[in-house]
């Protein structure tokens, strides 16, 4: 994107265990911050293509989608449709979990999205990255694409499940093919105000409280003040192809992903996160 650039953020949503609140997350915030007038260009990266789905795009047989974009230089303009007013999506194909065989032998396989999006000329707020639940190839171009990684998890006792090797690789492509990223924010999911969410909240705080000092590229990371509470109508608006805010627009999940957004626009600053603040809302 030739313009523009410095002012467009380009956030990947990642947590290699499934069923932790990503794809709700990356298409629920992707819509919240379009109905707050932002411009917002949701790429679904997960085979699964549950993002699209959620969205009511149905990949069809003759029309292109990322997997096209990846392994045959299709141009990244032919796969970015209107969904509506500010937000745009790229869908995905069950074909793209065949990528990673076909993309084994490529010379600079890591880089094929971000140069793909590089020819772009539309302009948008925000770049959204839906990726698979898995740290192949698919979500080592989301990687080196985006300039930040927002980490979403359940707050229970398998949240830190694996976690470890999920930093080791955002610190190695930090480290090797994109400099800018970083692990900006963490999102808890599916919430539950019980003494075992507060538990994991709390191991969670006290690790980003001990790495303020350190240069990993998690030092700065700090946890959004809003919960994302479980809701039932979270779980139905896929089936119906539609967001949460014109699935059930008063519901407490448009609430809490209209909080997000808000969080998103104005970040507070990392500095200002204690863990006594992030806790105080669990015993609320």
């Amino acid at each position: 994107m030739e313009n523009g650039v410095s002012a467009m953020r380009t956030i990947a949503i990642i947590n290699q265990k499934g069923g932790v609140g990503k794809t709700t997350t990356a298409v629920n915030l992707s819509a919240a911050l379009a109905e707050a007038g932002q411009r917002v260009w949701l790429i679904d990266l997960d085979p699964q293509a549950h993002a699209s789905l959620h969205l009511g795009v149905t990949p069809q047989d003759d029309a292109p989608t990322m997997y096209d974009v990846l392994t045959d230089d299709c141009p990244m303009e032919e796969v970015i449709h209107p969904v509506e007013t500010d937000l745009w999506i790229s869908p995905s194909h069950i074909d793209l979990a065949a990528a990673e065989m076909e993309l084994a032998g490529e010379v600079g396989r890591e880089i094929i999205l971000r140069d793909a999006m590089a020819r772009v000329s539309q302009e948008f707020d925000y770049v959204i990255l839906d990726c698979p639940p898995s740290l192949g190839v698919l979500t080592l171009n989301a990687l080196t694409t985006a300039d930040e990684v927002f980490l979403p998890l359940q707050p229970h006792f398998l949240a830190l499940h694996g976690l470890s090797k999920l930093l080791q690789t955002i610190e190695l492509v930090a480290r090797r093919l994109n400099p800018r990223l970083v692990l900006s924010s963490v999102l808890y999911c599916m919430f539950d105000s019980t003494r075992l969410a507060g538990e994991v909240i709390g191991d969670v705080e006290r690790f980003l409280d001990e790495e303020r000092d350190s240069n990993s590229v998690w030092s700065n990371a700090y946890s959004f003040d809003t919960r994302i509470r479980r809701n039932i109508r979270l779980a139905e608006a896929p089936s119906y192809g539609q967001s949460i805010f014109n699935y059930a627009a008063h519901s407490n999940g448009a609430q809490d992903y209209r909080s997000l957004a808000m969080e998103v626009i104005q970040p507070r600053e990392p500095e200002t996160d204690s863990v006594i603040n992030n806790l105080s809302m669990v015993h609320q």
